[in-house]
């Protein structure tokens, strides 16, 4: 099995935390979409054997663009890949964007997954990053997803910024799950190099970012979802049960995907590519017939430490039987032992021949993953 990414590389302004690939132009959008039209016939041997179960529209904002070119995509991606009937087919929206008449056509185009970036339901946060749409729409999209016969909706959320409280962050949890919407992801706020924040900062217009604050909302978070029935599969996602993100899993578990799109990964198990990340470059090229990519044939220890690090941010962990398997049995044992130091301070527990953090752990993922390298 395997999935599709296309990045739609549009959006209609820029969030002050945003460091992905975009442009607040819509001037090429049309030309960019027969872009991406080409890049799939282009790239249509790359998951050759695969069936794609997973296709996932991502940016920039998707839903800038008409549902008509969604559908085209689609039947695109119909005509050169082998996709399963019951395929999970995800589109990323911002609230602003998504009318009833919009949420009908995206329903018509088969999207049958919303991931809609809310990110706060106060406005005070999302002046201060500068969002596009505001507090009254994005509780009203919610609604009128649901009117529409959505039941598969992830909703994005930041937490530790300085506008947001305690109380505001209870509050936008709580809001999350009293409206039943099944997925969460909720990401700290991070300073990203290059960024207006990054600049913000560097200048003294704002004070830096507090990590005691994100650690706190984190805290909080785990708490309250957990309350509320929510699976901590992976640790900036909860999910009701059954509604994990099939896509997103699917990168953790390690699966083949191809990226369309400028910006836009691929993994085939042996190597990963990107390709430019620049609107003009990419559709030049591809007029040519061409698409231009990055390659890096990956090493068995940056495969090992990939997997490492991807396997303990989930729920399920880091498998010591696949290492053995697939890196040695020496691999396994050098893991267990670096494990040991994380065991004994209640941070990572063991069962049988699996590693997981504990809830304490998850504060210092990245930390332990990285004392973990090869």
């Amino acid at each position: 099995m395997a999935g599709i990414y296309l990045h739609i590389p549009f959006c209609k302004k820029a969030c002050h935390y945003c460091n992905f690939h975009f442009s607040t132009s819509l001037q090429y959008r049309d030309e960019m979409v027969q872009s991406l039209l080409a890049e799939i016939a282009l790239q249509k041997e790359y998951l050759a054997g695969h069936a794609v179960e997973t296709i996932y529209f991502g940016g920039g904002t998707p839903s800038l663009l008409p549902p008509a070119d969604i559908t085209r995509l689609l039947e695109e991606l119909h005509r050169h890949f082998s996709v399963t009937a019951d395929a999970e087919i995800t589109l990323e929206a911002n609230p602003d964007d998504l009318t009833a008449t919009t949420l009908q056509s995206l329903r018509d185009a088969d999207i049958n997954r919303l991931s809609i970036g809310v990110q706060s339901f106060f406005e005070e946060d999302l002046r201060w990053m500068n969002r596009a749409h505001n507090a009254s729409q994005a509780t009203g999209c919610l609604e009128l997803a649901g009117k529409t016969g959505f039941d598969n909706i992830s909703i994005d959320l930041i937490y530790g910024t300085p506008t947001l409280t305690d109380k505001h962050w209870e509050q936008n949890v709580q809001q999350a799950t009293a409206l039943g919407i099944p997925h969460l992801s909720c990401y700290a706020l991070t300073v990203e190099p290059g960024t207006a924040l990054d600049h913000f900062i560097q200048h003294h217009k704002i004070a830096p970012i507090d990590p005691d604050r994100a650690a706190l909302h984190f805290e909080m978070l785990m708490q309250w979802t957990e309350e509320a029935g929510y699976e901590h599969y992976e640790i900036s996602n909860f999910a009701q049960p059954g509604k994990q993100s099939r896509h997103n899993s699917s990168y953790w578990q390690g699966r083949p995907y191809l990226g369309i799109g400028p910006s836009a990964h691929s993994f085939n198990g042996l190597s990963r590519q990107w390709n430019v990340a620049n609107n003009s470059l990419y559709m030049q090229n591809i007029r040519k017939g061409v698409v231009p990519f990055e390659i890096e044939m990956l090493s068995p220890k940056m495969a090992l430490n990939e997997y490492i690090m991807i396997s303990l941010r989930t729920s399920q962990g880091a498998d010591l039987e696949r290492v053995t398997e697939r890196f040695g049995q020496d691999k396994s044992e050098q893991i267990l032992a670096a494990a040991k130091e994380f065991t004994e301070k209640g941070w990572m527990q063991q069962e049988g021949a699996m590693l997981r953090l504990t809830r304490q752990g998850k504060f210092f993922a990245d930390g332990i993953a990285a004392a973990m390298f090869f």
